[in-house]
């Protein structure tokens, strides 16, 4: 409940701060709209809103889905594997010098100004955060772990299942955080790069319009969306991972108690 009324206070502050500032200055309307007047749009274009963050919704979603799965799936065949992690791993680390947001014309190209554009490059961008973190777990599992189970005779694929795996989740989960956190880019930047429909652009078309209101509404509704999916998949990963919770919350505990010298 702490951490409720914690949060509740610092957004209650900067939307006052915000509010204050437009007082104060007198800055213009189509450059800052204060809090009071975004409000107001979003009771205007409740349900333009609506319908754009739908499918931007729609977009981040599956472009997190199928970017987790393919992330996953990839870092088992890296660490399974030789001859991929031989061929597949200087793929990846080049694929990461090419500015991504780059790509947002050509997938527009070659998959069209539908939803599916912008799902996959949703899909690019979370695609090597999740592999990256997943194959470092897998590699970086403790040796005496591994020892133990091939003392106890445990065939390469029980190795995994019950060893690795296990091993591995507490980074495959830092991936899925960081993946969480900017899944909603490649969505937003596809629909600038070209559509009819998004979030994204609600923003530019309100922005052409001098619908500032509009716009920092639209705005509010992302951040907003990306918060509550952020903190929804930490929740879960959290509970999903009991071990490593309070692996941390001993360390946060270690750290508090004195020591005497």
């Amino acid at each position: 409940m702490t951490g409720l009324v914690r949060r509740f206070v610092t957004l209650a502050s900067l939307l006052l701060a915000w509010q204050l500032i437009v007082w104060v200055t007198g800055v213009p309307g189509y450059i800052l709209p204060g809090p009071l007047s975004v409000a107001g749009a979003f009771a205007t274009h409740a349900g333009t809103l609506a319908q754009h963050a739908t499918v931007t919704i729609i977009e981040i979603l599956a472009g997190l889905l199928l970017g987790a799965l393919l992330g996953f799936s990839s870092a088992l065949s890296l660490s399974s594997f030789h001859t991929v992690r031989r061929w597949l791993l200087p793929v990846l680390v080049v694929s990461q010098a090419l500015p991504v947001f780059a790509l947002a014309p050509i997938l527009m190209l070659w998959l069209g100004y539908g939803m599916v554009s912008k799902i996959a490059m949703a899909v690019l961008i979370i695609y090597f955060p999740v592999t990256a973190a997943c194959f470092d777990g897998l590699r970086h599992t403790p040796n005496g772990w591994l020892e133990l189970a091939a003392t106890m005779g445990a065939s390469p694929r029980n190795l995994l299942r019950s060893v690795r795996l296990p091993a591995a989740l507490p980074a495959a989960a830092s991936g899925m955080r960081v993946a969480t956190a900017v899944a909603p880019i490649g969505a937003v930047v596809g629909e600038w790069v070209g559509s009819s429909a998004g979030l994204g652009y609600l923003m530019l078309h309100a922005n052409g319009r001098m619908q500032i209101d509009l716009m920092f509404a639209a705005l509010v509704t992302l951040a907003a969306f990306a918060l509550a999916l952020y903190f929804s998949v930490d929740h879960l990963l959290k509970h999903a991972l009991p071990w490593h919770r309070q692996t941390l919350l001993d360390n946060e505990n270690e750290q508090e108690i004195p020591h005497d010298v």
